[in-house]
């Protein structure tokens, strides 16, 4: 598989995410989960997932425009390893801070560690 092809499918995973981010509203209910929590903190819970959403639209969008500069150029390379990094932290934070046994969240798991292996692939060829 070329380095181009491994970089579409990182904006298919990314383009992914911003969608799964989007239902977050209805998916977990927060517009009656969100009003057992201080104005605060309800606010930035949102924003942080509306930042989230720009973030991953904004890298599916560079992958999917750009994919032969960010495996050819240093500043590409320097994006998938840093999107790499980003998958590999979030993995982890997963069990730091979800410590849930349940078939969706090792779903949710298993796609962290796939982005991180498909961010890293092009950098490791």
């Amino acid at each position: 598989m070329s380095n181009e092809t491994l970089i579409l499918l990182c904006g298919l995973h990314s383009l992914g995410f911003a969608l799964f981010h989007l239902a977050f509203w209805k998916l977990f209910g927060w517009k009656h989960e969100l009003r057992k929590i201080g104005l605060p903190t309800r606010a930035i819970v949102q924003i942080l997932n509306l930042r989230l959403i720009y973030v991953f639209a904004g890298i599916a969008a560079i992958c999917f425009l750009f994919p032969s500069e960010l495996h050819a150029t240093p500043l590409g390379r320097a994006l998938l390893l840093f999107m790499a990094l980003f998958w590999v932290g979030r993995t982890i934070e997963q069990f730091v801070f979800l410590r849930v046994n349940h078939p969706l969240v090792h779903a949710l798991t298993a796609s962290f560690v796939l982005g991180a292996i498909l961010f890293a692939l092009p950098l490791l060829r």
